[in-house]
């Protein structure tokens, strides 16, 4: 579990990537925190961020790209916490904050594990806001496809694409979460196919059904990342519904 202390001159520290988030100061404004890594990660503030590569650089392997990808989402997201506190959006910094932390979390746990350890499991992401979409397909650390509506959900498996679970929101443009769920479920093709929901509101709103009709675990937005990629891992030697808040 992630524990976050809100007291100065504390440390946060992701051993294994060799990150150490210092909180240097705190006002009632927002928070000085400084940012410790190794010099092959680049930490810039959000003002610099289209520095551009110098020629000659050394392409990055998979691995290497991957870690890059991930670490430059975290590092817009932190940028985004400062912007938020300066602006005075205090819960919104906060939130922002957690959830980039929760991604190194989820970095860490990942590079601490054997690659051949980790299941193969593969994302359809159904969330209309790109930004959300973006933060969540990095926390994961596996391959995700991202859509942004149910109809472009439902495309993309007519058009043969096999994953093994899908994170679905429920207020979704043009074909929504529930209809979405229904029409993945009328079809025998998708047998099987694991279906999260995701929504702020209770899953008897919308009057979805829990199981092989329905959905297979319901997480609640604010979305706990951790508790999603631990059911998702759950979900390749299980059947069982979940559920998950």
């Amino acid at each position: 579990m992630l524990v976050l202390s809100r007291r100065a001159n504390e440390r946060i520290v992701f051993p294994s990537l060799g990150i150490t988030i210092h909180i240097l100061k705190l006002t009632g404004s927002g928070a000085r925190v400084g940012i410790e890594a190794p010099a092959e990660v680049t930490v810039l503030r959000d003002e610099l961020c289209a520095t551009p590569v110098m020629p000659g650089s050394a392409p990055a392997g998979k691995a290497d790209h991957a870690l890059a990808n991930a670490l430059s989402k975290i590092t817009l997201a932190i940028h985004l916490t400062r912007k938020q506190s300066e602006a005075g959006r205090s819960a919104d910094a906060d939130a922002t904050l957690e959830t980039a932390l929760a991604s190194l979390e989820a970095l860490e746990r990942a590079r601490r594990q054997p690659a051949a350890a980790a299941p193969r499991c593969r994302a359809l992401i159904v969330e209309d806001d790109a930004n959300e979409r973006e933060l969540l397909a990095g926390l994961l650390g596996m391959k995700c496809e991202q859509v942004g509506d149910g109809e472009d959900a439902l495309a993309y498996l007519e058009a043969g694409g096999r994953p093994h679970v899908v994170p679905l929101d429920m207020a979704l443009p043009r074909c929504d979460g529930p209809e979405t769920l229904r029409r993945i479920r009328a079809d025998s093709r998708y047998a099987g196919l694991k279906v999260f929901s995701v929504s702020s509101t209770h899953p008897r709103e919308w009057n979805i059904p829990e199981g092989p009709a329905g959905f297979d675990a319901w997480f609640a937005k604010p979305l706990n990342p951790r508790r999603l990629w631990d059911a998702m891992q759950a979900s390749l030697g299980s059947s069982a519904p979940a559920h998950a808040n």
